[in-house]
């Protein structure tokens, strides 16, 4: 059981970083929440965040903009994915010894 929920996990973050390469082909324009802002005029009253990682998914030294992109990308499911497994550790029951297979 437990190589199967690691196969899994392994196979849905492979999954999420061969998207990731897709991502310079996103829409550039804006999703549907910011268009209602901005045609009803109140987009600048939205509070930039509190801190950015990657700032407009560009990272510095990286000249080509797609595959800074992707990079930017890749970085951010490889955080998700550790948050989300520090998380699943910390969270976890601890069974008795003689209760484990």
């Amino acid at each position: 059981m437990k190589n199967r929920t690691w196969w899994i996990a392994g196979v849905g973050v492979l999954i999420a970083l061969a998207v990731t390469f897709i991502s310079p082909l996103a829409s550039s324009w804006p999703d549907g929440l910011e268009r209602v802002a901005e045609d009803h005029g109140f987009l600048d009253l939205g509070k930039d965040p509190p801190y950015e990682i990657i700032p407009d998914y560009v990272l510095p030294g990286v000249q080509s903009e797609s595959l800074a992109t992707i990079l930017a990308g890749m970085v951010g499911v490889v955080i998700v994915f550790g948050l989300g497994l520090g998380a699943g550790y910390a969270l976890r029951r601890r069974l008795p010894a003689d209760q484990t297979h």
